[in-house]
């Protein structure tokens, strides 16, 4: 990248002078880089331009999971939630980011009980009282990526599913406590493991989130397991996914090997996630999606 001069327009696109706009946030970056962390460049930084056209997409996003939640029932196949998703997607003007990326074969994911994530939409799986289901919703929107899901429970649940649904979304809400311009990634990482911990669960490993807007999975890749003061330095203009996955037994996991797909946990016992899309500002965190 061109080393820009004080008067040189900023790279952000914001046609100021590079001294009045990123040139201090450039420099402490460096000063962190210096100092041996790992920082992000500036294709991981949204401009103000950017971050705008990406809320216009979670407005969908969000939109499509209210519509579910409106709707969601006992009784209903996980391809009727597929269909509801395509249709309010369509009627906003969007377009279902999860329909064939990468050879996925629905339009959003729907994962119950023991399912961990990925789930694919069928007209033979059927939700039935006491289930507990992550409905995953990602939308593009004139190019723009917004990314979130939630968690419903169907009818009576028991108080052990209840509770797992409730504290996974404690876990998210403590996490994004610890987005902070300056901070770090494992900051956030740290209080989703300790709460999940303090509650006798259990954090998966393997499967993160990800930076997200311009594209479906940008980097940084987003652990949950890591410790406060580690991992990627968090700048204004990041935007990521704060979606931990826990386990109310063992964190480990396998991957339906008929589907390619479905992650499973090991022992059988349910999963939940919570997903919300996060912009890191000037002062501390915006949610984008939800």
């Amino acid at each position: 990248m061109k080393k820009l001069g004080r008067n040189d327009m900023c790279w952000c696109g914001s046609q100021k002078k590079y001294k009045s706009c990123h040139m201090a946030m450039d420099e402490k970056i460096a000063m962190y880089r210096d100092k041996g962390c790992i920082v992000p460049d500036h294709s991981m930084l949204k401009t103000a331009e950017q971050i705008e056209k990406i809320k216009e997409s979670a407005k969908i996003n969000i939109a499509v999971l209210d519509y579910v939640a409106e709707n969601i029932r006992a009784g209903m196949s996980t391809q009727e939630i597929d269909d509801l998703v395509s249709k309010k997607t369509a009627e906003m003007g969007g377009i279902p980011a999860p329909l064939g990326f990468e050879g996925f074969p629905k339009s959003v994911c729907t994962s119950i009980n023991e399912q961990v994530c990925h789930g694919i939409p069928s007209t033979q799986e059927i939700l039935k009282e006491g289930d507990i289901i992550n409905v995953d919703a990602s939308t593009i929107y004139h190019g723009y990526f917004s990314d979130s899901s939630r968690m419903f429970c169907i009818g009576e649940v028991s108080p052990e599913k209840k509770k797992l649904v409730e504290v996974t979304k404690e876990c998210v809400y403590l996490g994004l406590e610890q987005v902070k311009p300056w901070g770090f990634m494992g900051d956030m990482a740290q209080a989703v493991q300790d709460h999940a911990h303090a509650n006798g669960y259990s954090v998966v490993r393997e499967i993160g989130g990800h930076g997200v807007g311009l594209e479906f999975h940008e980097d940084p890749w987003v652990s949950y397991v890591t410790k406060r003061g580690t991992e990627m330095l968090l700048v204004p203009g990041m935007m990521f996914t704060i979606e931990p996955m826990i386990n109310m037994g063992t964190h480990e996991i396998y991957v339906d090997e008929a589907n390619g797909w479905t992650v499973f946990t090991a022992d059988g016992k349910p999963s939940a996630q919570w997903e919300i899309q996060v912009l890191v500002t000037e002062s501390g965190y915006e949610i984008i999606s939800y």
